[in-house]
């Protein structure tokens, strides 16, 4: 960060250290925007100017594409189940770095953070056993805040109040991929999939490459795609990639669902469309024993197989070179010595 760390206002502060879920979108190589939702539990930084989240090594996705591209986006978009008490949507944007090796220390003040929201960690020698890869083999996304935007209320309706540097304009349309724009999805499926998940938001690139979340209420479908409502001036005019995401959760996020599609955005003064590419889905049984033990042995295969297929090796290179960078950019400011 080249300037001093961002005055949080109070309703971002507040959404940062007390929201449960909260939904992060980063970029991909073709311009799309990827939303997915985490459990923060609360790491923020005020001081140091950054919000955090974590995930695990078994799950490298996301990783590998915040790695390439470090422009992150991070929507507070619902109060449920959390301590913050509110109704601002706050917005987050900024650049993240990857901790791939935190210390004994920082895995052991995670655990004393999520508990509050997540509840008591299970003990003893065979749960211990079982959640190792899950609780120790995990990073750390670090997101130097650049800019947060705020809303008087959930839906992101009426005026914006913008700390950091100024919300840009609206940006320019997108060449439509090789393969056409049109849903290649079930859109009726995929639309009684969502109908019981009650947060539903959308992402895209920005016209200065940070991803914008937007909550949307999606008010119908055929067979063109999902139709879409937001406040008119968070949807650009045009065509455009764009991430989709409907998920619920429960308290502590003891049992809870997800969707994240990709697909193409339409918007015109008729209205705003999207067209679902892909799609994928999640589950967690709302009881406590089974969602455990199933995390557990997700978290033991998934690493297995990222270690198998060279991703975690593929992790650190990107991440040597991310740092190798970094300190080329520092040695180039520096003023040179009296």
């Amino acid at each position: 960060m080249t300037h001093p760390p961002l005055t949080w206002p109070d309703a971002a502060r507040e959404a940062f250290k007390g929201d449960l879920a909260v939904a992060v979108a980063y970029l991909t190589p073709a311009g799309g925007a990827v939303v997915t939702s985490v459990s923060p539990v609360g790491i923020a930084d005020q001081a140091a100017g950054e919000v955090s989240f974590t995930t695990s090594l078994a799950f490298p996705k996301k990783l590998e594409r915040i790695l390439s591209n470090p422009r992150v986006s991070l929507a507070y978009h619902t109060r449920a189940h959390g301590f913050a008490t509110h109704s601002h949507y706050v917005l987050a944007q900024g650049d993240a770095s990857v901790d791939l090796r935190p210390s004994p220390q920082r895995l052991a003040q995670l655990k004393d953070a999520s508990e509050p929201f997540l509840g008591r960690a299970r003990r003893g020698k065979g749960w211990d056993w079982l959640l190792r890869e899950y609780h120790q083999e995990r990073a750390f996304v670090d997101i130097e805040v650049e800019r947060i935007a705020t809303w008087p209320d959930l839906a992101a309706r009426g005026p914006v109040t913008v700390t950091g540097s100024s919300w840009p304009q609206a940006p320019a349309e997108q060449q439509p991929p090789k393969g056409g724009t049109t849903p290649r999805a079930d859109v009726a499926a995929l639309a009684r999939q969502i109908a019981a998940l009650p947060h539903r938001l959308l992402a895209y690139q920005g016209a200065d490459g940070y991803p914008v979340i937007v909550p949307v209420t999606v008010t119908g479908h055929d067979e063109s795609g999902l139709r879409l409502t937001a406040p008119a001036e968070l949807l650009p005019p045009g065509g455009r990639r764009a991430g989709f995401l409907a998920h619920a959760f429960r308290p502590q996020c003891v049992g809870l669902s997800m969707r994240t599609l990709t697909g193409w955005l339409t918007v015109t003064d008729e209205g705003a469309l999207y067209a679902p590419h892909t799609s994928k889905g999640m589950a967690a049984p709302p009881h406590r024993t089974v969602a455990t033990v199933a995390s557990g042995l997700m978290a033991k295969h998934g690493l297995r197989r990222a270690r198998r297929n060279g991703t975690v090796a593929r992790l650190r290179q990107l991440d040597a070179r991310n740092a190798a960078d970094r300190a080329g950019a520092d040695d180039a400011i520096e003023p040179p010595s009296a």
